[in-house]
């Protein structure tokens, strides 16, 4: 029984500040069954839980067929599943394809470029002494990395920041409202202006193979069984989103981590190598992926709630990376915690394939951004704009001075 405790994720004081709520659901409703929606929906908050749950891909599905439960919606209202939407077997082969893409060699061979792009986007926030970050710099840097990495020519980035807003804007509302039609028709429009820019390049690289992610993707789909035509614009589209979205939201709450403390980031400026624990501690206080759902594919029993096959667990990876029970004084931000076990990047085999991407992109910015100021301070006392998904953590502006 939830008794006097109401948890609203889309509600926006929730939203802004949960932590409150995730305490309490951690301490007296670990497993919280939502009331009034279409579908059967329980919130996990406890550490021990979501990892538990995010680890058993075969009891957990990260499939959601969700237009089979969702009153009016057809096949077509829900694309096609990418990499992120599959399990087993076919989530090893499709991951397998991009894995060499990530690897720690390969990233690291990143880092130049990454620099480069970071200092001169630096530069130009610098020299205009107030900016919007995100504008000036969250965005933009992960952006051209990812699309350089797969081969998409960099000035098409604004083009991709739009598709990759749009694309997660409603991420994870489905699973707490209705059923709506105008959104799921704006979706099928947004994959198929996205096909219909990706699939030409894709033939282009046909004809003229280049040393890029997707020359390799049409190479694995020209061999025959390894990948599909339409698994791999799935896959495009997935690294095009998923490689900036997180990695932007990752770097501007670091901003605003430091912007808070400014004896922090003096210390960071002296000693840079402390600059990783810093993003770890960012990742696991401020997590930029606040909930990973899951579908069950059993019947289980949680803390004395009775879950169903196709009931629909939103693992609170915000809440786990707060619980008490594994991390000491988890509300306060320390950078120079010796023990820090987050799963901001999730776990199991669904574990973010663009995890060390996302921590070197955080590492080259700060840097870059430490390196040529004295102070950061946050321009602005107004509550900053929240990223529209309750999925993300993250703001869409980040006005700040730069001295």
């Amino acid at each position: 029984m939830s008794g006097d405790f109401a948890f609203s994720p889309l509600d926006p004081a929730i939203r802004r500040d949960p932590w409150a709520a995730y305490a309490r659901g951690r301490r007296d409703h670990p497993v919280y069954v939502h009331e009034g929606l279409p579908l059967r929906v329980a919130s996990v908050f406890r550490y021990a839980d979501v990892q538990a749950i995010l680890r058993d891909d075969v009891g957990f599905s990260n499939s959601f067929p969700l237009q089979r439960q969702i009153p009016g919606a057809t096949e077509e209202d829900v694309p096609a599943p990418s990499m992120l939407g599959t399990d087993g077997a076919d989530h090893a082969r499709l991951r397998g394809l991009v894995n060499k893409a990530f690897t720690p060699r390969i990233v690291r061979q990143l880092e130049p470029r990454m620099r480069e792009i970071a200092r001169g986007l630096v530069a130009d926030a610098c020299a205009k002494g107030e900016v919007d970050l995100v504008q000036g710099l969250t965005y933009p840097l992960p952006v051209t990395v990812i699309a350089e990495m797969i081969g998409v020519p960099a000035e098409d980035r604004a083009r991709f920041k739009a598709w990759s807003d749009e694309a997660v804007a409603s991420l994870g509302i489905a699973f707490l409202g209705s059923f709506d039609p105008e959104r799921m028709a704006r979706q099928r429009q947004l994959m198929n202006e996205m096909r219909a820019y990706l699939i030409p390049l894709a033939e282009e690289r046909k004809r003229r193979p280049q040393e890029d992610l997707l020359t390799g993707l049409v190479q694995a789909e020209h061999e025959g069984s390894r990948l599909g035509h339409d698994e791999m614009i799935q896959m495009l589209i997935l690294i095009l989103v998923a490689g900036n979205e997180t990695t932007t939201t990752l770097i501007g709450n670091a901003v605003i981590e430091l912007a808070a403390r400014p004896a922090l980031a003096d210390a960071l400026r002296r000693d840079p190598a402390r600059l990783d624990d810093a993003i770890e501690e960012v990742l696991r206080y401020s997590s930029p992926v606040q909930f990973d759902p899951r579908r069950a594919t059993r019947s289980v029993e949680l803390h004395g709630v009775k879950i169903e096959p196709d009931d629909y667990l939103l693992c609170w990876i915000g809440s786990a990376n707060r619980d008490e029970t594994v991390f000491e004084r988890a509300d306060v931000f320390d950078p120079a915690r010796a023990k820090n076990p987050h799963i901001a990047f999730g776990f199991g085999a669904h574990y973010c394939l663009g995890a060390n991407l996302a921590r070197l992109e955080a590492r080259v910015a700060l840097e870059a951004l430490l390196g040529a100021t004295r102070a950061i301070e946050l321009a602005t006392d107004a509550p900053l704009p929240l990223h529209p998904s309750p999925v993300f953590r993250g703001v869409t502006r980040l006005p700040v001075l730069l001295r």
